[in-house]
């Protein structure tokens, strides 16, 4: 049945000409599309047709928008369809709300196109801006003189203006910053976070010239309520992103080095990192897996960019190296000590718990998890995955990896503790382990005695 939409009021902030198209509906584009819903026209476009259902039906399966705060702003049919003169048309209340769509024809009517498709690196780790150039196609076919088009995908200085900018001039036969015009949002997104969202997180803001960056300012600072820094170029405010995550990615290889070394003399990291962390400048870094769309991308974005300039970065990269062996470590590490405990390891049952790339998520893109697992199976050990927010469908999909939602009846050799999930922190794991088991937490935050943590 046809549901009736709501209205939002209009904001006197701009004016009911803004009409801003988001180009692509997951983590990033719908927390920020919903947002914008609140006081302008938005209309939402991804070429996933399955996922456009989904948000028509008021339902978010990546979680980071409730289905009632979504439907708040749901439109059900587009107000910028055929209308005479889109440029001074009135559509009364309905000056606000936010309408999905997989029909490119949806979005000819925007004046602010706003991209926010992932920028992924390949299985070389180099970065993949395939996504992020079909994306300047597409909004290239409905570019129109006075047009901005602002990118929030994370990439290295430089590639706004010279990679997508091309695109959307070649696409569209308009000049840039004559025509139509540029800007830059770096996305601040920590999926699963209920705390810090888009509104809550200061946002960095950037033109193609002075007067676009005070556009483009001007209309994040509308609704972020924590804020904006306006940036003075786009290629300052893309590197600011990509030293975001890849400063923090150094500080984590930076512990995991740690926990590596303590290990081998037998310390616990975790109690070390806690005495350390009384003195008052000193950051406090867990060890861990490094995955997800971000931190363990974003740093070679930098380092090939860097390269192609004739320099080595040697601290990120090293960082980078460091990090992604921590999979093969972990399992190395509960392999020694299935060894200790006299369980032979060729054939034995080990419980995964969790395989997102972080807690109380969904999200498995760039999980590391799998990297346990798969050094993990090289050693002939049997992994049963459990995973009560992952869906199977898209692990199998992503992975090739059988995954259950629910907890096996059975006793396993080894359970490994990959993801703090909520539900994992209450869980009886007695009942999950044979009388001579190893029991290993990635993350160390198990409160029962443990035979092994990072």
């Amino acid at each position: 049945m046809k549901k009736e939409h709501k209205t939002v009021l209009q904001s006197p902030i701009l004016n009911s000409l803004t009409k801003i198209g988001i180009i692509g509906l997951g983590y990033v584009g719908l927390p920020l599309a919903r947002l914008f819903a609140t006081k302008y026209i938005v209309i939402g476009f991804d070429i996933n047709q399955k996922r456009i259902e989904e948000l028509r039906s008021g339902i978010d399966s990546t979680l980071e928008v409730s289905d009632e705060v979504l439907k708040d702003v749901l439109l059900y049919e587009n107000p910028l369809k055929n209308q005479a003169d889109c440029e001074t048309f009135s559509v009364g209340q309905d000056t606000a709300g936010l309408f999905c769509s997989s029909d490119l024809t949806d979005i000819e009517n925007c004046n602010y196109y706003i991209v926010t498709v992932p920028t992924p690196v390949d299985k070389n780790n180099k970065p993949d801006l395939t996504p992020l150039y079909k994306a300047s196609e597409t909004v290239g076919t409905v570019l129109k003189k006075e047009d901005i088009v602002i990118y929030e995908s994370t990439v290295y200085p430089g590639a706004t203006e010279e990679e997508c900018v091309p695109i959307l001039e070649k696409v569209s036969g308009l000049k840039f910053n004559m025509d139509f015009f540029a800007g830059y949002s770096p996305e601040r997104i920590n999926p699963g976070d209920k705390e810090h969202t888009v509104e809550k997180i200061l946002k960095v803001t950037a033109g193609s010239t002075t007067q676009i960056g005070k556009k483009v300012n001007d209309l994040y600072k509308s609704v972020i309520t924590a804020g904006t820094h306006l940036a003075p170029c786009i290629k300052v405010a893309e590197a600011a992103k990509v030293i975001e995550n890849s400063q923090r990615d150094i500080n984590i290889a930076f512990v995991n080095e740690l926990a590596k070394i303590f290990n081998c003399m037998d310390i616990d990291t975790h109690a070390v990192l806690e005495a350390a962390g009384t003195k008052w400048n000193f950051l406090p870094f867990k060890p861990g897996l490094v995955g997800g769309h971000c931190i363990g991308v974003d740093p070679y974005y930098l380092a090939q960019k860097a390269q192609e300039f004739g320099y080595h970065p040697e601290i990120i990269l090293a960082g980078r190296r460091l990090n992604d062996s921590m999979g093969e470590y972990v399992a190395s590490q509960v392999v020694k000590l299935m060894i200790k405990k006299g369980i032979t390891v060729n054939g034995s049952e080990l419980l995964m718990l969790g395989i997102t790339f972080k807690e109380n998520c969904p999200d498995v893109r760039n999980t590391k998890i799998v990297d346990v697992i798969a050094a993990l199976k090289e050693y002939g050990i049997t992994v049963t995955i459990f995973d009560p927010w992952a869906n199977p469908k898209e692990v199998m999909y992503e992975y090739n990896l059988k995954t259950t939602r629910t907890l096996p009846l059975k006793q396993f050799d080894v359970v490994v503790l990959g993801v703090a999930h909520q539900e994992f922190l209450n869980l009886e794991l007695d009942g999950l382990r044979s009388s001579n088991s190893v029991l290993y937490d990635v993350k160390g935050i198990l409160e029962v005695m443990v035979d092994g943590k990072l």
